[in-house]
């Protein structure tokens, strides 16, 4: 159970944070996201993998990382967090926010940036997170930051900015039912993100095709100079 609690708690304050740094007008709206779930990661990665992503959930478990029992509960979660968040920005500011493609975006263009993007985490979080070879690192969390605040800086005024699809579902239901907002654009943040996460896990498989054992990665580590902690830190798996 601390596991799904932690999910939740994680994709709580990452949508908190996307909802009123959008609709307060945060200049810097898209560092605040990836800073929040960059310290999100850093809070959770020990206890659930700190994924706060159903996407990302994806790939983990093709990766092997993620017993699919849990998976079922850890989206659950993840969405309940979204949810939960939307409701609370509503509540604070009276209003509520929904993600949705830039004005003159096409449908294909704003899919097409959910994709990548979301590809581009995937594969952060599985080599950053998962690869023995960088098993004990301390950079993970700062690695899929900034992933998320490079892909809203450049990817956001085009699709929305998502890359996640509980950050889809959770405000566009809050927006649905509390505001009479529009369920038009949930599946692009349906199928691009979970697409991106399928690509990353098949792209991971690619990149590491055999991969070390955590001796033989500190081994390596050990014979081209490189300091080995005498104690490994768990990280997100």
């Amino acid at each position: 159970m601390n596991k799904y609690l932690t999910e939740l708690i994680g994709t709580f304050f990452l949508v908190l944070t996307i909802g009123l740094s959008v609709l307060g007008g945060t200049p810097m709206a898209p560092l605040a996201i990836g800073a929040v779930l960059m310290v999100m990661v850093y809070m959770g990665g020990h206890v659930s993998g700190g994924h706060y992503n159903p996407a990302v959930s994806l790939a983990v478990l093709m990766r092997g990382k993620l017993q699919p029992r849990d998976v079922a509960p850890y989206m659950t979660m993840q969405v309940l967090g979204a949810v939960a968040a939307a409701i609370v920005v509503y509540v604070v500011l009276g209003r509520t926010f929904a993600p949705a493609p830039g004005q003159g975006a096409s449908a294909v263009g704003a899919l097409l940036i959910e994709v990548l993007y979301t590809t581009a985490l995937c594969l952060v979080v599985l080599h950053s997170a998962t690869a023995p070879q960088t098993t004990g690192n301390s950079f993970y969390g700062l690695a899929i930051g900034f992933t998320v605040a490079a892909g809203a800086f450049a990817g956001g005024p085009i699709s929305g900015g998502a890359f996640n699809p509980a950050v889809g579902i959770g405000p566009i239901l809050v927006s649905a039912v509390l505001d009479h907002g529009s369920l038009a654009n949930l599946w692009l943040y349906l199928l691009g993100p979970f697409v991106g996460g399928a690509l990353a896990a098949a792209v991971y498989r690619v990149q590491q095709p055999a991969e070390a054992t955590p001796q033989e990665a500190l081994a390596a580590r050990a014979d081209l100079g490189e300091a080995v902690p005498s104690s490994r830190r768990r990280t997100p798996a």
